[in-house]
């Protein structure tokens, strides 16, 4: 059986508050939908990072404020 589809799209406005690694976007018809994950090692690691010890001890930080103004 052949379905054919003819379509017109007419899109004022589109508003996307987010988009992850795993959404799709869609608009219209689309005879497959392929799924595609890339995964890079742009550092040139060779092997698991290291395990993490204690964070360093910080001094507070303190920032100096003017003197209150009284009106």
């Amino acid at each position: 059986m052949n379905l054919t589809v003819h379509q017109s799209i007419v899109i004022h406005t589109l508003k996307v508050d987010t988009i992850t690694n795993s959404s799709v976007l869609q608009i219209g018809t689309a005879g497959t939908v392929r799924a595609l994950s890339n995964l890079y090692n742009t550092g040139g690691f060779t092997g698991p990072a290291p395990v993490p010890g204690q964070p360093p001890k910080l001094p507070p930080i303190v920032v100096p404020l003017p003197s209150p103004r009284k009106w």
